[in-house]
């Protein structure tokens, strides 16, 4: 392969045409347009070797999880996406890498209807480096947001819970390699699937919304202090993937509970919304879990199933200055 600069990196890795109406790649700015009586959301992540993923991680699905991960933040606003920015940072240019890793991105960006419209390239001093910031647009004061909770609302999950956790550990070495349940784990980390098509349409039907990005107590009880409520939780009713089964139980709470890379929609919603919110789930193949519903009183509880609180873990969740 004949070796490449900045710029016929981005030519060549990076220029996909943007779609009509968009000025994209090839400008000091991407240019697009929203529509009347939208609001502009955005979001950003970045995602550092050595900390967000492993360094072996494939290529194909590290492009894949650059954008998933901007992508879940827009469905917690219930936002449709718009387009996106990637700046990439690499210590070298490795094109078959850079091929598979554009080639994930696209393929996410293409699915979702968020075109990549421009970005940055530079070098790094050793390890791989992304930061996405990703548009969408949300009828004007119809986002949903962290503080518009209210008591009696019931609590869902999309998706299931506690698989990212498990395969972290496996892959770090946190506990013993058990290989069968690491397949079965492994693409939920590495390739989240944020539900970007089905939050749009809970608008005019949820209240409060949130992606579990950092653990499941550690992301509701941003709602709840947000919204000033609590949450009462049924243990029995929480989406604990299959994987987890047979594990001892204190890993299944830590994973179910504290677990980050989920990706997955926690959102509350008024008891009237029920059968709108299955059917739903249920046109758009999405996995909806009714898990528990909001309190006047500001605790958290999970309950067992014989309606008794469990002993949660004294790590909440992900902090990124905690370790």
């Amino acid at each position: 392969m004949a070796a490449l600069n900045e710029f016929s990196l981005i030519q060549t890795y990076f220029n996909q045409a943007a779609p009509e109406g968009y000025l994209g790649v090839g400008d000091d700015c991407a240019v697009f347009a929203v529509r009347p009586g939208y609001q502009l959301a955005v979001s950003t992540d970045t995602l550092i070797e050595g900390r967000h993923f492993f360094a072996d991680t494939d290529p194909y699905q590290l492009g894949h999880k650059a954008l998933a991960v901007n992508l879940s933040d827009l469905a917690a606003m219930g936002a449709q996406p718009k387009g996106c920015v990637l700046a990439l940072a690499v210590p070298a240019i490795n094109q078959p890498w850079l091929q598979q890793f554009s080639a994930g991105f696209y393929a996410l960006a293409q699915q979702a209807n968020c075109p990549l419209i421009g970005g940055d390239t530079t070098r790094s001093r050793s390890e791989l480096i992304f930061t996405v910031t990703v548009f969408g647009e949300v009828p004007l004061t119809q986002a949903l947001r962290r503080d518009l909770a209210q008591v009696g609302d019931d609590i869902w999950v999309t998706g299931t819970l506690g698989a990212p956790d498990l395969a972290l550990g496996y892959l770090s070495g946190q506990w013993p390699l058990d290989s069968q349940r690491l397949a079965q784990t492994r693409s939920l980390l590495e390739a989240p699937q944020p539900p970007v098509h089905f939050a749009p349409h809970l608008l005019g039907h949820a209240h409060a919304a949130i992606d579990i990005s950092d653990g499941l107590l550690q992301d509701l009880s941003h709602i709840l202090q947000a919204s000033r409520c609590g949450a009462q939780l049924e243990w029995s009713q929480l989406p604990m993937h299959p994987a987890l089964q047979g594990i001892h139980t204190t890993q299944q709470l830590k994973s179910v509970l504290t677990g980050g890379d989920v990706f997955q929609l926690c959102f509350t919603a008024p008891a009237s919304e029920r059968a709108y919110l299955l059917k739903l789930a249920a046109q758009q193949g999405v996995t909806l879990s009714r898990v528990g519903h909001i309190t006047e009183t500001p605790d958290l509880v999970v309950l067992d199933a014989h309606h008794q609180p469990l002993t949660l873990p004294s790590q909440k969740g992900f902090d990124h200055f905690s370790l």
